[in-house]
């Protein structure tokens, strides 16, 4: 006799990123469990794209799939859109904002990670991370709203401070976003405004540490830098950030006036683990077992940038292949216990590491491989083409990215306003 829906093995997953969505489409194959997933937002986002939208390169929609109709296929999965805030684990509740909370047998917790400012949170406002649609779209519009006030500045050192762009921290996305800032000023805009100097655009990527891509080798970093350099990118190494302002930032004793200043020098996991009452890492991530589920409570998995995994005596990195893989393991591991099986530990396959610099040039490291330039490039592409979610988006992402190649222009340059009333 089947289950009723009450009667049914119920798991809850908190978070619709790369993590949470792969540990649903694995447990939404087994109908003997009914699955609950819950997100703040509607959307699945394809981050490692996310800089595209910053920079005027694809829309939001072409990196961007709502939850529900990714998931519309398996019939024992809903989606609830809502702001988890705290877990009782003694109870085994989920409790969310403005709705009562939710019971499982089952929790896997993959919500994340969001831009660390070092204790300096009122940095914010003159430095946006980029971690949402909301935060790419914002840097956008002070971009592209930078280079329309440059064009009817007469004041020459006013001019060279909406004409300079600082990034701070030089990973992958602060290497992407400098790259592309520069790209932006000297192939694309240049052709439609009449007052800039391309030449006087500055890019300043600035890092704390004493190298760019620092989870890189020495050798592709070095690369690296020399291709952003020919873009036109300065470097500033052993730098670091002691104030950001609205006027730009201040490096110890000496400033840097800029109009737009991005931060990408570091993350910190969500803040719901503080609440599970658990051992965290000194970053604020949860220790997890071996099995990807948490000391004293083996019902309960967390995944993903929250989660800190050591594998080969290190913690596993905040990359999207590590949280595809955590949320595949997991949801395996909860079909297991279910059938009374023994759970499996995770072990991850490296599959390296890109970070792509500008037109044709990437640089690619799997274990002792590596490559750059032009090869490493068009790995960049087929790699992100092929893991975005939907056959559509990857079409228009394709489309988008040829016309942009052959053309050297961007078609999403629309700068919106917040302010969403009408104005005579």
């Amino acid at each position: 006799m089947a289950k009723s829906e009450q009667d049914s093995t119920h798991v809850v997953i908190v978070g619709g990123g790369f993590a949470g969505l792969n540990a649903a489409k694995v447990l939404g194959k087994n109908s003997s469990l009914r699955i609950t997933l819950v997100d703040r937002r509607n959307h699945h986002l394809f981050q490692p794209l996310l800089y595209q939208v910053a920079t005027a390169g694809l829309s939001p929609a072409e990196i961007a799939s709502p939850i529900r109709s990714v998931l519309a296929g398996y019939k024992n999965t809903e989606v609830f859109m809502g702001e988890v805030t705290g877990v009782d684990l003694k109870s085994r509740k989920v409790v969310i904002e403005g709705s009562p909370p939710l019971s499982y047998d089952y929790l896997v917790l993959a919500c994340g990670a969001n831009h660390s400012y070092f204790g300096h949170e009122d940095w914010e406002n003159f430095a946006p991370g980029l971690k949402t649609l909301e935060q790419a779209t914002e840097i956008r519009r002070r971009v592209l709203l930078a280079f329309e006030q440059a064009e009817k500045e007469s004041n020459p050192e006013k001019k060279k401070e909406l004409l300079t762009f600082i990034v701070v921290g030089a990973g992958p996305t602060g290497v992407e976003l400098a790259g592309a800032i520069s790209e932006i000023s000297r192939y694309s805009l240049e052709r439609d405004f009449r007052n800039i100097d391309p030449s006087r655009t500055r890019v300043i990527l600035i890092e704390a540490g004493p190298r760019i891509l620092a989870s890189f080798s020495p050798e592709l970093s070095k690369r690296a830098a020399r291709d952003l350099e020919k873009l036109g990118v300065q470097i500033w190494t052993s730098s670091r950030v002691t104030h950001v302002g609205s006027d730009g930032v201040q490096l110890g004793n000496e400033g840097l006036r800029a109009a737009t200043v991005v931060w990408a020098a570091g993350v910190q996991p969500s803040t719901l683990g503080k609440s599970l009452g658990v051992p965290l890492d000194r970053v604020g991530r949860v220790i997890v077992q071996k099995d990807l589920s948490i000391a004293g409570h083996p019902e309960v998995f967390v995944l993903g940038d929250q989660a800190c995994f050591e594998s080969e005596e290190k913690a596993l990195p905040g990359l999207a292949p590590v949280a595809i893989q955590q949320g595949r393991h997991a949801a395996l591991n909860i079909v297991k216990t279910v059938v009374g099986k023994p759970r499996d530990d995770f072990k991850y396959l490296d599959k390296g590491q890109l970070a792509t610099i500008g037109r044709k040039l990437a640089v690619l490291q799997f274990g002792k491989f590596q490559m750059g330039g032009f090869l490493a490039w068009l790995t960049w592409l087929f790699v992100h083409i092929f893991y975005l979610i939907g056959f559509k988006n990857r079409v228009f992402v394709f489309l988008q990215w040829t016309w942009s190649y052959f053309t050297f222009r961007r078609g999403a340059r629309l700068i919106m306003d917040k302010d969403w009333r009408h104005k005579d």
